[in-house]
């Protein structure tokens, strides 16, 4: 495991990746839809949140590439982590939560992630929303999120 240093800490935000600062995107994407249900509502709400939320990191830290951000966590920081993310994923689609963790910029500086990183990530995230059976406009939306954070994630081509 890793080192908890202020870098690799935020580097385990790149499960984060797809959910940091973007509750107002979730809100306007609601409303150009023309729906009056937020997207956190049509995922199934908080304990839907959560289960995706645990999948999606298990998956990274069984991925060789990207366990290499997630090694070395206490498990207390390893039970943060998973709650900063429940709580970023909840705020960005419209739930209730409060995110209150660093800015992915300030969190993924330094770290080196690749594109080759991100669209592993990515990968993961889609197989983790395929298995919950997340309808396509869902997705779509969730990944128009995560979209719009890679320039403050991915330093290197």
């Amino acid at each position: 495991m890793l080192k908890q240093t202020p870098g690799k800490m935020g580097l385990g935000l790149l499960v984060c990746l797809v959910f940091g600062g973007c509750a107002s995107t979730a809100t306007a994407q609601t409303q150009a839809s023309g729906t009056s249900s937020t997207l956190y509502k049509r995922l199934g709400g908080y304990d839907a949140i959560a289960a995706v939320t645990d999948d999606f990191i298990g998956r990274l830290a069984a991925d060789k590439q990207l366990a290499r951000f997630l090694v070395g966590l206490s498990a207390d920081s390893q039970k943060k982590l998973r709650q900063h993310v429940v709580d970023q994923l909840c705020e960005a689609t419209g739930g209730p939560c409060i995110y209150i963790g660093r800015s992915m910029k300030t969190a993924h500086t330094g770290l080196g992630i690749t594109e080759s990183d991100w669209q592993s990530t990515v990968n993961h995230l889609v197989a983790t929303l395929d298995k919950f059976k997340v309808p396509e406009k869902e997705k779509g939306e969730l990944l128009a999120i995560a979209s719009s954070l890679k320039p403050d994630i991915v330093e290197k081509k």
